[in-house]
């Protein structure tokens, strides 16, 4: 099995490897142990037969020897690289900028976001043809998708103003209105084209205060962004992500606007 050399660029497979361009933070990580003779130490050789109890005629020390060839031997394993590092990324956008529009005097609550089974990792996926993804080993996402995509969101939605209130998931918050959805494309698309970062988030909009499930429902809708890499890298992933995401936001915060201003103004008509 060829060896890697241990250098911080990632390896889709130990022929392939995509180098990233920056960090944003690194941890160790120790690969491999010990196989072969340095496990049977003591009790079979290579050969698969028992180790003596008696005796060589050199004595103690040769054994002794012997056992430290093999320990050595088994810290030098995996062609002896260094611990491999792990890049974590994030996403960097500064809040979409909302047409001017008047605040409502209603507060809103943004749900922690559900993910793919197939997303749902930390690892950055890539998808080379319809079948078929991997994953980055050394580059990861700071977190899991669904909770970067909800952070984001409540963060877009609170810098717009446009609500008097907006709670976080995982805050106490009487909000009349919640914000629900799930992470179906959280990715790499590495199909004919240019790559480019595929991001679909399905988008749900309660009114809380309705008794019948049915009108609680405002909106259910779907988006998708899919936003060209200007490199073929981890970074340029990130970047791209985050470019999706921000036109993604901008899409949801106006849809959302509009559907409660409505909903409101039917009340009061």
């Amino acid at each position: 099995m060829p060896c890697w050399n241990g250098s911080t660029s990632d390896l889709r497979t130990f022929s392939s490897v995509r180098p990233p361009k920056a960090v944003l933070m690194n941890n160790p990580v120790k690969l491999g142990k010990p196989v072969g003779d340095a496990m049977n130490a003591g009790a079979l050789n290579r050969k698969g037969l028992k180790v003596s109890g008696k005796r060589s005629s050199v004595g103690k020390p040769v054994a002794c020897f012997g056992l430290m060839v093999l320990l050595t031997a088994a810290s030098l394993s995996a062609c002896g690289k260094p611990p491999a590092l792990i890049n974590r990324y994030v996403l960097d956008y500064p809040p979409p900028a909302t047409a001017r529009l008047s605040p409502l005097a209603t507060a809103i609550k943004v749900e922690l976001f559900s993910v793919a089974e197939a997303l749902n990792r930390p690892e950055m996926v890539y998808k080379e043809t319809p079948y078929q993804t991997g994953v980055y080993r050394y580059n990861r996402w700071r977190t899991d998708p669904g909770y970067l995509v909800t952070d984001y969101l409540t963060r877009d939605l609170r810098d717009s103003r446009l609500f008097k209130a907006v709670f976080p998931y995982d805050r106490s918050g009487s909000a009349r209105f919640h914000l629900e959805g799930g992470v179906a494309e959280f990715q790499e698309n590495d199909q004919p084209g240019p790559w480019k970062a595929a991001l679909a988030l399905n988008v749900t909009l309660l009114d809380t205060d309705q008794e019948n499930i049915a009108d609680r429902v405002v909106f259910q809708r779907n988006y998708q962004v899919q936003e060209p890499m200007l490199s073929k890298t981890p970074q340029g992933l990130a970047e791209a992500m985050s470019a999706a995401l921000e036109k993604a936001s901008k899409r949801i915060i106006e849809d959302v606007y509009r559907a409660v201003q409505g909903r409101l103004a039917q009340e009061a008509g």
